[in-house]
């Protein structure tokens, strides 16, 4: 489906590498139909196409030719970085966004027309092709650039078509998850090390043991709280480490850290309304 479509990312981070990565090791897209700008040094650039095989092109080329532009600048900086390309912008070329907390209706009032947005929310696991993404077509979207974001996020994981008003809520979750779970990890191997395991031995088995934890949950469709139970025995070692948990309010801290990121996404979201507003008020 984009055997035939030039794509560029706006926007040369971590987000960008990873779908790049994903695009290209999927085979789904011939590198040399993609290319990336960003503001910074060319070297950049140069270091992406040594390693992926992307061209390097200038600004109003890459712009020109593209079907598909991908917005992955940081979120603050996504006026300034469509004002810089809008001239060469056009309503048949499809946009997709992977900014947290930006709206398609504020990408729209920025670019000046109405080229259809996705806007979606993979996280980095994307480098690997294990992405947990939501999309959400704008008001532009038609189903075939629907499709077209779809065949994009499912070369780098999985992906889930929600409503924009949800995003928000994918973004807290999944959007910023893998982070949680390293967390998780540096954790679990910091009490490794205090109770006496090599680090190397710690980690590969909180590594393993997680990644077998996630596929009984695939495998198995059961729930979490059944499988948490059939390996809970009373008053066995799981039981005292559970008790644990729960006294330290671990639910109560992990609705707290989820609904904080999904807050923060609405903040960002409501910054760049309040500018955009301000701006063309002027």
């Amino acid at each position: 489906m984009l055997q035939d479509k030039n794509i560029c990312f706006l926007g040369a981070g971590s987000m960008a590498q990873a779908l790049i990565s994903g695009l290209i090791s999927k085979e789904l897209i011939n590198p040399r139909q993609i290319c990336a700008l960003n503001r910074g040094s060319r070297e950049k650039l140069e270091q992406l196409s040594a390693k992926y095989g992307i061209a390097v092109v200038e600004r109003e080329e890459a712009v020109s030719r593209a079907d598909i532009i991908v917005l992955a600048v940081k979120p603050k900086d996504i006026e300034t970085a469509i004002e810089e390309i809008k001239q060469w912008t056009r309503p048949d070329q499809l946009f997709i966004s992977v900014l947290a907390g930006i709206s398609t209706d504020a990408i729209s009032r920025s670019l000046g027309h109405h080229a259809p947005v996705i806007r979606s929310m993979p996280n980095t696991s994307a480098a690997i092709g294990l992405s947990a993404t939501g999309i959400s077509p704008g008001k532009y979207a038609s189903r075939d650039d629907l499709e077209h974001a779809l065949a994009m996020f499912e070369a780098v994981g999985i992906a889930e078509i929600v409503t924009e008003n949800e995003m928000h809520a994918v973004t807290g979750l999944s959007g910023s998850g893998p982070a949680y779970v390293y967390y998780l990890v540096e954790a679990m191997e910091a009490a490794g090390d205090k109770i006496g395991l090599p680090p190397e031995t710690a980690r590969r088995l909180i590594l393993q043991t997680i990644i077998g934890a996630a596929h009984m949950l695939q495998e198995t469709n059961e729930e979490p709280a059944v499988l948490r139970k059939q390996v809970t025995s009373p008053n066995g070692t799981t039981a005292a480490g559970i008790e644990i948990l729960e006294r330290y309010r671990f639910q109560e801290a992990m609705d707290a850290c989820i609904r904080r990121a999904v807050e923060r996404s609405e903040e960002m979201g409501a910054d760049t309304a309040h500018s955009s507003a301000h701006a063309s008020s002027r």
